[in-house]
């Protein structure tokens, strides 16, 4: 996935893309960008998805890695939407399994930020936060986190 974002500093565009992980860098993926918070990590961003989608069910995880040095995990459900439900912000809406991954991976980061005060994980929720803005559910993205 390819999408363009404007440099903040610069005020030009430059493309933000998102690469699967292929299988044989799976494993040192989460440790490159949690490190000793992976294990809870991990966890957070499947235990959000439970939450927010009450059709989920596990299943296998893609890993993807962004351009602009940020992550995201995305459930390969077999489905092209998924419904997702925020009770505490009332969205309730269908997205596809890579935007309602992003929405995860984002409730899980803010999580480990809340808990560990790191910046670097402050980092990563941004990265991700930035990419989401030019997704094409971005919108929904926005809504579901808000």
């Amino acid at each position: 996935m390819t999408l363009e974002t404007d440099d903040t500093v610069t005020g030009q565009s430059i493309l933000t893309t998102a690469t699967r992980v292929p299988v044989n860098r799976r494993m040192q993926f989460l440790p490159r960008f949690l490190g000793h918070d992976m294990r809870a990590g991990e966890a957070l961003v499947y235990d959000w998805m439970q939450a927010l989608a009450p059709d989920y069910d596990g299943g296998y995880w893609e890993f993807y890695e962004l351009s602009n040095g940020g992550f995201y995990m995305a459930p390969e459900l077999g489905c092209e939407t998924i419904r997702i439900r925020c009770p505490g912000n009332f969205y309730d809406a269908t997205m596809s399994p890579d935007a309602a991954g992003i929405v995860a991976t984002l409730y899980a980061l803010n999580a480990l930020v809340w808990k560990t005060r790191k910046a670097e994980l402050r980092d990563l929720f941004d990265r991700l936060r930035d990419y989401a803005g030019d997704h094409a559910e971005g919108p929904k993205i926005f809504a579901a986190i808000d």
